[in-house]
């Protein structure tokens, strides 16, 4: 019993001593929440845009021949410049006509004779004067007469030659006095206004290329230069070897800058999208498989929320949205690693959301 005492002294003692260390409950109400993160948001705005291919193509001449001759002969007269531009039925150059003439005439003699001996022995098969065997002779006769007539005469003809069509003559191949043969070149004519300009597409984007469509091309002779054009034609079949199809586009060209021959790079419109909804690039949180993507919008209440989205077309700095956001909807674009989905926000100033905005009226107020 004496000893029990002391022990027990002891305990009480533990007690107060633990009880007077117990720590305070003066900061248990206090919060561990963190105060809204700033961020940076901008609407998704609706523009007009356009699905276009890159291709490379050749530019070609609208028309383009060579000047030959059709017969034999001397050249009498050149009646052009090079590089001179002509009109359709222009006379270029001229051949001696001495010795068609003298063929002409030589013929038409021929071919009068043979008239007269055919309607002389007409006559005289009405009177069963002649069998009918010699005058179907004098008949081929006048026929043959008359088809030389003729011949010489479009001898006559081709010694003179003229444009085809309106446009520029090239280099000059013949000098005047100069004995040539048939299908001698004498020079080039070529229509440079418009140009064509030839491309071969991937035949996956056949149900997209249609005549009408519109083109840009550009030309390394002319930096920062856009030329525009419309295709004109489609090629009905897909070539096997390449599987690719020809398409052809018209150029205006009315000073004359671009050349047959050049190299061009170029961008078809396949597709003009008028209301299209149009967010900033770097609005992208996550991509996931394929045209999806994930992004963070701000709702009524200033909170962060994660939106899926399918994405169109890529642009420079911007993205086409398909599906998940509306037009007017902010997009945060700006503090996506300080915050989460169900997180409170605050809009930075306006200054902020400039460069992301195509006009200063569309920032959102803070």
């Amino acid at each position: 019993m004496f000893r029990t005492v002391p022990l027990l002294g002891c305990l009480v003692l533990t007690l107060l001593v633990l009880s007077g260390c117990k720590p305070s409950d003066a900061g248990a109400g206090k919060s561990d929440a963190r105060p809204p993160a700033q961020v940076v948001a901008v609407p998704a705005v609706r523009e007009t845009v356009s699905e276009t291919l890159s291709q490379i193509g050749t530019l070609a001449a609208n028309e383009q021949i060579e000047i030959k001759a059709e017969v034999d002969g001397t050249i009498q007269e050149i009646n052009f410049f090079e590089g001179e531009r002509v009109e359709a039925g222009r006379l270029l150059v001229k051949l001696d006509e001495t010795k068609s003439a003298a063929s002409l005439q030589e013929a038409e003699a021929n071919f009068a004779l043979s008239k007269s001996n055919h309607a002389r022995a007409r006559d005289l098969l009405n009177d069963r004067l002649i069998s009918q065997q010699e005058f179907d002779q004098t008949a081929a006769s006048f026929a043959a007469n008359d088809a030389a007539v003729q011949l010489r005469r479009r001898n006559m003809k081709d010694a003179v030659i003229r444009a085809p069509f309106e446009g520029i003559v090239s280099t000059r191949m013949v000098s005047p006095g100069q004995v040539i043969s048939r299908n001698t070149t004498l020079t080039w004519l070529v229509d440079l206004d418009p140009v064509k300009v030839e491309i071969n597409v991937p035949e996956r984007f056949l149900s997209q290329v249609l005549p009408g469509q519109d083109i840009a091309v550009k030309v390394a002779a002319w930096p920062g230069e856009v030329f525009n054009g419309k295709v004109f034609f489609v090629a009905p079949y897909v070539n096997p070897e390449t599987r690719t199809m020809l398409v052809k586009a018209s150029l205006p060209n009315p000073d004359l800058k671009l050349k047959p021959g050049m190299f061009a790079s170029m961008d078809l419109t396949l597709e003009v999208r008028p209301n299209a909804i149009i967010i900033p690039e770097t609005a992208i949180n996550q991509v996931l498989d394929g045209n999806r993507a994930v992004i963070m919008v701000v709702d009524t209440d200033n909170v962060a929320q994660k939106r899926p989205i399918k994405i169109g077309l890529r642009l420079e700095s911007r993205v086409e949205v398909i599906e998940g956001v509306e037009e007017g909807e902010l997009i945060i674009v700006e503090g996506l690693q300080k915050i989460g989905p169900g997180m409170p926000v605050v809009l930075a100033p306006k200054e902020a959301t400039l460069p992301y905005l195509r006009s200063p009226e569309t920032a959102p107020k803070s």
